[in-house]
């Protein structure tokens, strides 16, 4: 990339120099120093007489922008970027330096290519790190000194520790601070303050560099108790340890008595349904017996309670004649004849009182 760069600047700057050699422009004022966290934006301003011809920006001696009078910037990378002002006594040529790194960090310079004819300045670009205390409450007892632990990781450069009591500054010589070399030219800071509270207070650590508008912080909060605060602190922890716990056991009682309550409910209900099915299972069964019974009388019939067997009936209604005297009739008939015999049939027979012979009889009583 460098190759190439030196390789498109360096036919530019020859056309310039054979366009006029009695060319003498000259630099009003060269940029100024900047400092910038990674990631940001940094600017740089160069102020040239009217009468320029080309505008050279080299960051750490490799040139990364060229303004050319007749055609404008020559941009060679999307990081490096200008904008250019002109007033009626000057041309402002800015450059702009896209997502800064910590290899940007050096010399920045403005040229154009007359001798002794450059500014420069130089870019300090800054990594703000993380901050925090290792514990963020303390509980101390009274007489009882503590050690403070606050740790500083991935800052450049190597930031400045200092520590505060509820909004005032603690003296140096209370705390230490320790500085290490990290990776990626990163730097890491240990600061250990040692205390003897009298009373509850909040601590602060602050870490600070130049890039940060303002220092970044991390706190704690340290607890001051005396015997008898501590004291009464257990008994009123012990007091309501002891009230949780009864609304805690009230709660669970009357969740059990819900859950029992339900599950007798439950019991009930199901016992209740087992009795309508049995009730109906044996309805069921009832109205089947029925149906069979019905069936079997349609197909092969049914006793009759009352039934008389025909000849006992035939006997009992048949009427008997009245034998007659042997000497007054010419024809009579035997006792035996008078009952006839009967057949079995579906319909009952009816009898009618009438002589068995329906010939005229002549009955002679002889005197």
């Amino acid at each position: 990339m460098e190759r190439f760069q030196k390789f498109i600047l360096l036919p530019l700057i020859l056309t310039a120099l054979l366009t006029d050699l009695g060319f003498c422009s000259f630099i009003i004022k060269g940029p100024t120093n900047a400092t910038v966290l990674a990631g940001s934006e940094a600017h740089f301003n160069c102020t040239v007489s009217l009468d320029w011809l080309i505008i050279i920006w080299l960051s750490n001696g490799i040139p990364v922008l060229t303004v050319i009078r007749s055609q404008g910037p020559v941009e060679t990378s999307d990081r490096f970027t200008s904008q250019n002002y002109t007033n009626s006594n000057a041309f402002i040529s800015e450059l702009i330096i896209h997502k800064t790194q910590l290899s940007d960090s050096g010399k920045i310079e403005c040229s154009i290519q007359q001798p002794g004819e450059s500014g420069f300045a130089f870019l300090s670009v800054q990594v703000n790190g993380s901050l925090f205390i290792t514990n963020s409450t303390l509980t101390v007892k009274e007489n009882k000194t503590i050690d403070i632990v606050c740790e500083a990781l991935g800052w450049a450069p190597a930031p400045n520790i200092t520590w505060m009591t509820n909004d005032s500054f603690i003296d140096k010589s209370r705390y230490v601070t320790q500085h290490s070399q990290g990776s990626n030219d990163l730097h890491n800071a240990l600061s250990i303050l040692t205390l003897t509270p009298t009373d509850t207070e909040i601590l602060t650590c602050l870490a600070d560099i130049e890039a940060l508008p303002h220092p970044q912080n991390a706190s704690v909060t340290v607890m001051f108790v005396n015997p008898a605060t501590e004291n009464e602190y257990s008994e009123d922890s012990g007091s309501t340890r002891v009230i949780v716990l009864a609304v805690v056991l009230s709660v669970l009682g009357i969740i059990l008595l819900i859950i029992i309550i339900v599950v007798v409910v439950r019991c009930c209900c199901l016992k209740k349904e087992e009795s309508i099915y049995q009730t109906e299972i044996r309805k069921a069964a009832v109205e089947k017996k029925k149906d069979a019974d019905l069936e079997d009388r349609q197909q092969h019939g049914s006793e009759n309670q009352a039934y008389i067997p025909e000849e006992l009936w035939n006997v009992a209604k048949i009427p008997r004649v009245t034998s007659l005297a042997p000497m007054s009739s010419k024809f009579t008939v035997s006792y035996a004849d008078l009952y006839t015999s009967s057949v079995p049939k579906v319909e009952p027979q009816r009898y009618i009182d009438y002589p068995i012979n329906p010939k005229k009889i002549r009955n002679v009583t002889l005197v």
